[in-house]
């Protein structure tokens, strides 16, 4: 009874929890292959992979697995970017909301008091407190019209490139 020996490569990515399955998934179609070895810690989302040091087309499935992660990168950046504007703009709207209850604040209590000031200065800062929302949903949702598009486009890439990567093997 023989056995071969099998020399192996090995790599280890941290990765979303989300996307651990995407990851599995596409890194098969370059050779690699989760090491069971080594027990995953449950805390970190870390993936442990081997693959064949003398895979045949190695140089290929190496290049077609850096353009796989560089997808993967622009997907990450796009989720990001679908509410960062959208935060920063209600943020914004939200403190200029509350400079105008602090100045409806501070109408009131100089001598001697204006009741009209406070009055108006308290409706504009329930007013940006309440815009705020409202405005963080609605741009939310344009840049969900726009991002979402891209997307799919960089998911079809992906797959295209682990078809290619899977043939190679």
């Amino acid at each position: 009874m023989s056995k071969n020996f099998i020399g192996y490569e090995y790599k280890e990515i941290i990765v979303d929890k989300n996307n651990i399955s995407m990851y599995l998934d596409a890194y098969k179609s370059f050779g690699w292959v989760q090491d069971d070895n080594i027990p995953n810690v449950q805390t970190v989302n870390s993936i442990r992979l081997k693959r064949d040091r003398k895979i045949i087309n190695k140089t290929e499935l190496t290049r077609l697995q850096r353009q796989f992660e560089a997808c993967m990168n622009e997907i990450l950046k796009l989720e990001k970017s679908k509410t960062t504007n959208a935060i920063s703009i209600s943020l914004s709207i939200g403190l200029v909301g509350t400079i105008f209850m602090a100045l409806s604040v501070f109408s009131i209590t100089e001598n001697p008091p204006s009741v009209m000031l406070c009055t108006i200065f308290g409706i504009l800062g329930f007013i940006g407190w309440g815009v705020a929302p409202i405005m963080y949903k609605k741009l939310v949702i344009k840049r969900l019209e726009i991002v979402n598009p891209l997307i799919e486009q960089k998911y079809d890439e992906i797959y295209t490139i682990c078809e290619k990567g899977n043939n190679l093997l």
